[in-house]
């Protein structure tokens, strides 16, 4: 902080205009700069000072935050003389705060945790702190305060204190387990019904069993445990003490996953689990929802854990099938809530049953499955007096999402064609209201494209009795049979009788609001499926395309019919393809030349990305087959357009946004016409260029990849297209070398490197020759560190294929060249990129990262292994040995192992087992 040490009274009054400023500014000030005390050093020796005042909740809240905070972030700053001291002033402070916040408290507690698992020298903390409070009865709730979020911040992502330390912290508190679960034991028995000691004594008891330390055998026969079943078979147990004994259940039941290893103890928690039906049935009867919900998780909890148990001996011990009617009973319940939290078994169950692929076994669980879809499909009925159609945004919109995922995931136990058979006939010989009928549709619609089409007599049936739907019956009854019609266009595909009555069916729902988005989806999908037969259909399209802003559509479901009608034109005679794809296209030209010519006269700009989009997916999709030696026939239409992109991107230039949508337009015309484009790439580079200047938009980095895939073979495109990368890299680095440049613009670093990588494809030899190739590694060796998915994954993708050009196609001519090229280039940056990518693994990365940081060591390797195995020393040198508190980090043996292990690597995948292996000691 600038200024030195700030007055305690200062502090004090930044907290309370934090808490109190009524002017929302004044907050801001406050916050900003109690953030900056945070990081700076002052922060220990005030927070410190300001638990020992006890002035208020909010300056201790303060305090006991911050202190939590340096310990997580900043434990490096205290030298080591000083732990123990902070140690015991933070146990002081726990017991004389004690009384005045539980949130405090909890503070408190993580920083004295936290402490504990960085501070090697603290040894058995578990038994000292049990030692110092367990005869004092008031300093019991902080205490098991302590030992609740211990381990849960063993496997915390704020504290980086590596695996060889967790390792050594996971064995003391087992080895302390049993001390805490007696502690627990005696807890209880003194403080008789006291429920917030109970809640407190779960979620400890939950905490140990989340850490998999507790002895299984020993929690078995263990009070604590008859105690949790009981409180839960009492009606009478209050709303929180219920929910803390359900999660510690779970917590026991996710522990013993292993069931062979813990024999004893699943016994235990199966025979107690299947007491609780009684209980279920009692807070079903008294309207409970918040218990019912929890015995819900509980019964899923149980299936979850005795999964392979009752796959693999169903029906016997605790593969008992009464797991599974536990289920169903929930699924009985009439709020949806409670059946959707089973949802992720029976998926596990179905993918379970799927690998076995067993017909005895599909039997045995084959009513179950049966039983399930009945209760969803009763669930996803709408309520009798719903008017309009359903709503798939709201939370029951996406439970019947979610119902129909999992009705495909279990189908195939049940037969597809068998129960849309059955479906059908409910339908068919009962008269079932309308919400009943919505349902079936709703469900058959979810498994329509599962059932062959083939010959199938039911199938084209179903599709001629819902084309035949009077417009009187209810509009979800309407909205929904449109949607399976559009499941169903592979049985119009193979029956094209069907295809002019389900397209009349489905312009009817165009023509009316609230289907017309619907009825859009479906043409798209029988477009998609059936582009021979919709050839002959394709002027209805056209009709339909040119007043698409006369349909009520939402921006998606337009998009979606263009991409339809630009499928079947693909299919059109090729001498058809330009005249339609111009009609096509006029309808959005006009827009552009209109918005354009709006602008020129008042000066006010309009919006054109509706336009840019319809556009965009129409070069996208229009992909006809063309003969070598044959004009593209998209080609004419392009160039015709590009006057008007050009100018629409000239107006707009300043907005992020709307260039983005014209370089994505662009894009999918070249991408459409491939070398069929060359006239526009002078125009167009220029354009990217002298507007990149000013406003270093990215999506001209990633159109410039584009050209570069296209016309980077060819001889006499390539200086063109390097001097383009040259203009386009001179503002990006000035971007990129800011402060935090490479993480506030990770997008630029994307699209920069995958320009760069498909130079490096098509013309190595190009780049590798010019003066900014330098500058390129140089910037992709400083963005290795980068943790951004996409643009760590671009810049991993061209240091690797940079290196693999130096090895690969080694028959081709211009080999030797490539090869001298990349060993000067790794003689010259070598050692620093693998230094950097070993510090980034180690320090910066996230694990799914590191396949693509084992491809390029693996590269380097393959260059020059002997090189490779002094640079990887070199690196691994550099590493620090131990944490700032005390505890080692990595020892020589795991030092010389994984640099063996990496060096004698016989493929890549090995490299990377070891990564994961190694890094895991800095994490």
């Amino acid at each position: 902080m600038e200024g030195g040490k700030p007055s305690l009274a200062l502090v004090y009054q930044a907290v309370q205009a934090l808490y109190h400023d009524p002017d929302p500014a004044g907050k801001e000030r406050a916050s900003v700069w109690l953030g900056e005390l945070q990081r700076s050093m002052y922060a220990w020796e005030i927070s410190d000072q300001l638990l020992q005042l006890k002035q208020d909740v909010e300056s201790c809240y303060f305090a006991a935050q911050t202190m939590k905070m340096k310990i997580q972030t900043s434990f490096y700053e205290l030298p080591p003389e000083t732990h123990n001291a902070l140690r015991d002033s933070l146990l002081t402070h726990i017991q004389n705060l004690k009384d005045l916040s539980p949130i405090i408290v909890t503070q408190l507690a993580l920083a004295i945790a936290d402490l504990a698992l960085q501070m090697a020298s603290w040894k058995g903390c578990v038994h000292t702190l049990i030692e110092k409070y367990n005869n004092d009865i008031s300093s019991m709730p902080f205490l098991i305060e302590i030992l609740t979020v211990l381990p849960e911040e063993v496997h915390s992502r704020s504290l980086r204190i590596g695996a060889n330390r967790r390792t050594e912290i996971i064995e003391d508190l087992a080895y302390y387990s049993s001390t805490v679960v007696t502690l627990l034991t005696t807890c209880v028995e003194k403080t008789g019904n006291d429920e917030k000691m109970f809640i407190k004594v779960f979620r400890c008891l939950g905490s140990w069993f989340n850490l998999g330390v507790l002895d299984s055998n020993f929690m078995a026969s263990n009070q604590l445990l008859m105690v949790l079943f009981q409180v839960l078979q009492r009606d009478e147990t209050s709303t929180n003490l219920h929910e803390a004994a359900s999660d510690c259940v779970c917590s026991a039941l996710y522990a013993i996953e292993n069931v062979d290893t813990n024999m004893a103890l699943a016994l235990q928690l199966f025979q107690g689990v299947l007491t609780l039906e009684t209980a279920y049935h009692m807070a079903v009867a008294r309207e409970d929802l918040d218990k019912v919900l929890n015995y819900c998780r509980i019964f899923t909890e149980l299936c979850e854990t005795f999964l392979e148990t009752t796959v693999r001996s169903p029906g016997q011990g605790m593969g008992d099938l009464r797991t599974l009617e536990l289920l169903l009973i929930c699924a009985g319940h009439p709020q949806y809530e409670v059946v959707e939290i089973s949802f992720n078994f029976w998926y596990r169950l179905g993918e379970h049953l799927y690998k076995i692929n067993d017909a005895a076994l599909h039997t045995i669980f084959r009513p179950y499955i049966q039983r399930l879809l009945h209760c969803l499909a009763r669930h996803c009925q709408l309520d009798p007096d719903h008017e309009g159609i359903p709503e798939d945004t709201d939370d029951f919109g996406e439970f019947r999402m979610r119902v129909s995922d999992l009705v495909k995931d279990v189908i195939f136990l049940v037969g597809s064609m068998e129960c849309f058979s059955q479906l059908y006939s409910t339908l068919k010989e009962g008269n079932p209201s309308w919400e009943v009928t919505e349902a079936v549709l709703f469900i058959m619609a979810a498994i329509a494209k599962s059932v062959d089409p083939e010959n199938n007599p039911t199938l084209s049936e179903v599709l001629q009795q819902v084309v035949l739907l009077p417009e009187s019956v209810h509009m979800a009854v309407r909205y929904t049979s449109i949607e399976l019609v559009g499941e169903m266009s592979e049985v119009v595909d193979r029956n094209p009788r069907f295809l002019d009555p389900v397209l009349n069916y489905l312009m009817k729902g165009l023509r009316e609001k609230p289907l017309a988005s619907a009825a859009a989806k479906a043409i798209h999908n029988i477009c998609s499926v059936c582009r021979d037969h919709m050839a002959q259909h394709f002027q209805g399209l056209l009709d339909i395309a040119r007043s698409l802003d006369s349909f009520a559509l939402s921006t998606e479901a337009a998009v979606g019919l263009l991409k339809g009608t630009a499928l079947v034109l693909a299919r059109l005679p090729l001498e058809k393809i330009a005249e339609c794809l111009s009609d096509l296209c006029a309808v959005q030209v006009m827009a552009l030349k209109k918005l354009l010519a709006e602008e020129s006269t008042n000066g006010k700009s309009a919006d054109p990305t509706v336009w840019l989009d319809r556009l965009a997916v129409i070069f996208r999709h229009t992909n006809p087959i063309v003969e070598n030696g044959q004009t593209h026939p998209c080609q004419k239409v392009i160039q015709e357009i590009w006057p008007v992109l050009s100018e629409t991107l000239n107006t707009h230039q300043a907005d992020n946004r709307i260039v983005e949508r014209c370089c994505r337009c662009l894009r999918f015309a070249v991408r459409c016409v491939g070398k069929g484009s060359a006239s526009l790439l002078q125009p167009l580079v220029t354009q990217m260029v002298s507007v990149y200047q000013v406003y270093p938009h990215s999506c001209f980095l990633y159109l410039g990849s584009i050209l570069v895939d296209e016309y980077g073979m060819e001889e006499g495109c390539r200086q063109g297209l390097l001097d383009m990368l040259q203009a386009l890299c001179m503002p990006t680095f000035q971007l990129l070398e800011q402060q935090n440049g490479l993480r506030n613009h990770p997008d630029t670093v994307d699209d920069l490197f995958r320009l760069a990588t498909r130079f490096v494809q098509r013309s190595p030899v190009t780049l590798l020759s010019s003066s900014i190739i330098v500058h390129i590694i140089q910037c992709a060796i400083a963005a290795t560190s980068l943790d951004h998915r996409d643009a760590n994954c671009s810049v991993m993708k061209f240091v690797r294929d940079l290196i693999h050009t130096g090895v690969a196609n080694d028959h081709e001519e211009d080999f030797e060249v490539r090869k001298q090229l990349i060993g000067q280039a790794m003689e010259q940056h070598g050692q620093q990129l693998i230094t950097q990518l070993m510090h980034s693994c180690c320090f910066c990365l996230p694990p799914y990262t590191l396949p693509d940081v084992a491809e390029v060591l693996w590269e380097v390797m393959v260059f020059d292994r002997p090189t490779f195995c002094r640079w990887l020393e070199n690196a691994l040198k550099g590493l620090p040995k131990e944490t700032s508190g005390g505890a080692v980090t990595v020892t020589h043996k795991q030092l010389t192992d994984f640099h063996k292990q990496v060096t004698s690597a016989e493929e890549c995948k090995q490299v990377c087992w070891a990564i994961r292996e190694f890094t895991r000691l800095f994490r």
